[in-house]
């Protein structure tokens, strides 16, 4: 297909605006072909129209007709073949390998909603039957179930073009759940977007959705993005980025007459307690790992481990030196100048001030893998060493016993992920750190690296504040369907009025809480 760089109302393009920008190769800084028109107010206003609208047909739709149109959706990303992922690695600089594997993250996610959905325990069916007879009142008939909030804004994260973006778990959960979408695709890679949410529309239209199920606005200004959010029939809100951004964006939702909920993921420093006797055991090899998972993406994962903690060990320079010897091999091209340039400023809170610098300086147009080391009673008076410099860099923090180690933990603000690198000597001792840390993240790791997110149902891609908005929340796995659905109740109605998921007769076969007891 040939790229329009317009904005899509439905199954239309449009281009009414006159604010042009380009997708950018970060490799030379130059635009590349297509120049794409910023939406208006107009054809926001008209897209959201279109998904509201939309929404009364799409929510009465049945879980199998929902499933099918996820399916589709998958098969035609797939159906884009190298066109997609050679766009994709023009405007971001990543490798096709690794947009190669984030394109099957990516409909293997749309895959697993459609499992979901058509199993239908999502819906949590509960019912209560009446007790007429019931001393001294009677008991009335009482069901509820989930059912779908309304049309749903997402905004593309910068740093996973396909896994996070047009058609990522925020667009797949939200339609999985009966959602429409009105997506405002990232400006880092609107070509990119432009192909997915083409194969978005033609799956649509290829299994009988309504029209306005998805749309998808574009635009470099915030005016776009704040249109979305402020708009009186988006009923919620999903984004992946900078804690400036989604902090923004929720504000801006509880400033509307009606507030609505913002799941903003937000990232984290994601830190990493390697403990006294792995690193006697095993110091080298895991400073070697730790630097690969600095590094992975050019360390712009929101799970990237930007902080490491190191109890006093006999062995600790070992692990030490093998960290700085693996960072100094290292050099990469960062998404766009802007993160750049963002990296290249919060590494400067670095400088000085006991602080001292493990790797070497490197004059290259890339950015290199930057380590830094600093005692714990210097971290600790300066809280602002613990906030997340995005990008292949990480802080590591020397601890003198066990009591700073817990009391580092315990000052932690939220954050996505923890890691704890540690022998069965060392897990038996810090037993502790893993109860504090249990009110700190939202995932917390045993030895492995945060870098990395497996989709499945147990996944939480969350955690407390700043990391996220709501630390109920997840954004990848299947309990991100949450998000978009609320419970509603039926007292006393008839049976043949009742939702399918509430009847006795169960004509859906899911799991339901009956009277108490789990039953099909």
């Amino acid at each position: 297909m040939n790229l329009s760089g317009q904005t899509f109302i439905g199954n239309k393009t449009s281009a009414k605006g006159s604010k042009k920008f380009f997708g950018v190769d970060p490799t030379t800084g130059q635009n590349l072909e297509v120049t794409f028109t910023e939406s208006t107010t107009e054809e926001i206003e008209e897209a959201i129209s279109l998904a509201e609208k939309a929404f009364y047909a799409y929510r009465k739709t049945t879980n199998e007709q929902r499933a099918q149109f996820l399916e589709a959706i998958g098969d035609e990303i797939m159906a884009l073949g190298d066109s997609l992922l050679e766009r994709g690695s023009k405007e971001t600089a990543l490798p096709i390998a690794r947009l190669t594997g984030e394109r099957g993250r990516t409909v293997n996610q749309m895959k697993l909603f459609a499992s979901l959905i058509r199993d239908g325990w999502y819906l949590e069916g509960r019912i209560d039957t009446a007790q007429p007879d019931r001393q001294p009142l009677p008991k009335p008939d009482v069901r509820q179930m989930k059912v779908p909030l309304g049309p749903v804004g997402v905004f593309g994260a910068s740093n996973f073009p396909l896994a996070f973006s047009v058609a990522g778990g925020d667009t797949a959960s939200a339609l999985a759940a009966g959602c429409p979408v009105v997506f405002k695709g990232h400006p880092a890679h609107p070509g990119t977007s432009e192909y997915v949410a083409a194969a978005i529309v033609k799956a649509a239209q290829n299994t009988g959705m309504p029209e306005g199920v998805f749309s998808m606005i574009i635009g470099t200004s915030i005016d776009v993005g704040s249109a979305l959010v402020k708009h009186p029939s988006i009923k919620a809100v999903g984004f992946t980025g900078s804690f400036r951004g989604g902090k923004a964006l929720f504000d801006l939702a509880n400033q509307r007459p009606e507030p609505i909920p913002v799941y903003a993921e937000m990232g984290s420093s994601n830190p990493v307690f390697i403990l006294p006797d792995a690193q006697n055991t095993r110091g080298a090899e895991i400073g070697a790992q730790l630097a690969g998972s600095v590094t992975m993406g050019v360390g712009q994962f929101c799970t990237n481990p930007g902080l490491t903690v190191l109890p006093k060990s006999e062995k600790s320079g070992e692990l030490v030196s093998a960290l700085t010897e693996s960072l100094n091999q290292f050099e990469g091209t960062m998404l766009t100048d802007g993160i750049k340039g963002a990296f290249n400023k919060g590494v400067e809170k670095f400088a000085g001030n006991g602080i001292k610098k493990l790797t070497a300086d490197k004059n290259g147009n890339g950015v290199a893998g930057q380590a830094y080391q600093v005692a714990y009673s210097t971290f600790k008076s300066n809280p602002a060493l613990a906030e997340e410099v995005f990008g292949p860099s990480t802080l590591l923090v020397d601890a003198d016993d066990k009591e700073e180690i817990l009391d580092l933990a315990r000052n932690l603000e939220g954050h996505l992920t923890a890691t704890i690198i540690g022998t069965d000597k060392d897990l038996a001792a810090y037993g502790e750190l893993v109860e504090i840390l249990e009110n700190k993240v939202g995932r917390i790791i045993f030895n492995g690296y945060p870098t990395g997110v497996e989709v499945c149902h147990s996944m939480h891609h969350g955690g407390p504040y700043p990391a996220t908005t709501d630390s109920r929340s997840t954004s990848v796995g299947t309990g991100a369907i949450k998000r978009f659905l609320r419970p509603i109740c039926f007292q006393d109605m008839p049976q043949n009025m009742l939702p399918d998921a509430l009847k006795d007769s169960n004509p859906l076969g899911i799991w339901r809480l009956v009277d108490g007891e789990l039953k099909k």
